[in-house]
């Protein structure tokens, strides 16, 4: 390869888009293309991962400080939150079938935001996720819990 994948990644995938373009499959880096497309795959289960996270610890928050003076951002990022996560899935549905594992995943980092954005430290929060699928995802708005 005239551009290694190992040293200059960008020449490496500009000279690979072109050997495809240019029907030259007999000169592709066959091993590494396959691993690149891998990992595209893999990016989108981490953004869906990291953005249910995000949702979860905004959600915990809304839910433990009622009367935090700024909870416009909350809703905010909860409802951006949903929106992207719903375009996410729409543009790679078979990611849905990894809604609950990663769920329960995300569900840590969303307490871990949680602590690190509230008085309150992880005794403050269930172990696991209270709220179902569909709440997360839908128009579901937690209840306040007194501390």
């Amino acid at each position: 390869m005239s551009a290694e994948y190992d040293t200059d990644f960008y020449a490496w995938s500009m000279e690979q888009a072109n050997l495809l373009r240019s029907g030259r499959y007999s000169m592709l880096d066959i091993q590494h293309l396959a691993e690149e497309i891998e990992d595209l795959g893999k990016r989108e289960r981490r953004a869906l991962k990291s953005r249910l996270g995000v949702l979860l610890g905004h959600m915990l928050k809304w839910q433990v400080q009622p009367d935090y003076p700024n909870r416009k951002s909350w809703r905010a990022t909860i409802n951006t939150q949903r929106r992207a996560l719903a375009e996410l899935l729409e543009e790679n549905p078979s990611l849905k079938a990894q809604l609950p594992t990663l769920l329960a995943k995300a569900y840590a980092d969303g307490v871990d935001l949680a602590i690190s954005e509230t008085p309150f430290d992880s005794g403050a929060f269930p172990q696991q996720c209270p709220w179902a699928l569909h709440e997360v995802l839908g128009d579901y708005w937690p209840e306040a819990i007194a501390r």
